[in-house]
């Protein structure tokens, strides 16, 4: 209903493919990346009874920094029986990036939150790894979650170690989040579809670099979380997408749809 921007990042289009009842927001940063010094801040409300998805047209590029953090923080309010969908594209970190990626969400009564991150480390296929650099990751649900990882280029045993990502450069995490009581049908229900999904990715192809390393879990009984490791930007992102539409459709009892914008 309402939109306000300072500085490039902005909201493009709002969109209601669904029809009335759900908007689809699409936020764009024209420069196309950050470096050291720059900082995005986005702010959410959703209102009761209001059902928001907000996605971007590409992928979030945190470039090499030699002036300090670059920093994208979200912060989002859900209010009592409104529903967010936080599903960006992947953000790629380039070598010699100093950058932080944060969202916190405050989750209102019965609010729900669907949300999507996939991290890229360097640009394997163009001979780019990541080499130096340090990315922190910060994820937050007020009185649920909270989350802080450091990966650090020259962390060998976090980077390349068989009980960190075990040669990994892709990582993704999708969570579900009930602000209250969940059906523990619906829970169950869930839980079981995301470990299908990933179980038929486990071997699917014969090939060892298509494959993701991958689990789900339920936490207090509100909280599902899905999380993989993959050599490919688009093997993980296409499970994670897969497994977003079952949860979409389960917890909600709404259709698999997906934003326009991804298929262009």
């Amino acid at each position: 209903m309402h939109s306000a921007h300072h500085g490039p990042l902005r909201l493009l289009k709002t969109l209601y493919p669904e029809g009335p009842c759900v908007a689809h927001a699409v936020l764009v940063h024209p420069p196309g990346g950050l470096v050291g010094g720059d900082r995005l801040d986005v702010q959410v409300d959703v209102d009761s009874g209001a059902h928001l998805l907000v996605t971007n047209p590409a992928a979030t590029r945190f470039y090499r920094s030699v002036a300090g953090v670059a920093a994208q923080r979200v912060t989002a309010r859900v209010a009592a029986g409104a529903r967010l969908e936080w599903l960006p594209q992947e953000t790629l970190a380039y070598d010699g990036c100093d950058a932080l990626n944060r969202w916190q969400v405050h989750l209102e009564g019965d609010a729900s939150l669907m949300a999507m991150e996939l991290l890229v480390l360097g640009l394997e296929a163009s001979n780019k790894p990541f080499a130096s650099g340090r990315f922190v990751q910060q994820f937050e649900i007020d009185g649920l979650w909270r989350e802080r990882g450091v990966i650090d280029a020259l962390d060998a045993a976090l980077l390349d170690g068989p009980c960190g990502l075990a040669g990994h450069r892709v990582l993704g995490t999708l969570v579900f989040a009930a602000g209250g009581a969940m059906q523990s049908v619906a829970t169950v229900a869930a839980l079981e579809a995301a470990r299908t999904v990933l179980a038929s990715n486990a071997d699917a192809t014969g090939d060892a670099a298509r494959r993701c390393l991958g689990g789900a879990t339920l936490l207090h009984g509100r909280l599902l979380v899905v999380r993989v490791l993959a050599h490919e930007v688009e093997v993980a992102m296409s499970l994670l997408r897969r497994v977003r539409s079952l949860w979409r459709e389960i917890c909600w009892g709404q259709a698999r749809h997906e934003p326009r914008i991804w298929a262009s």
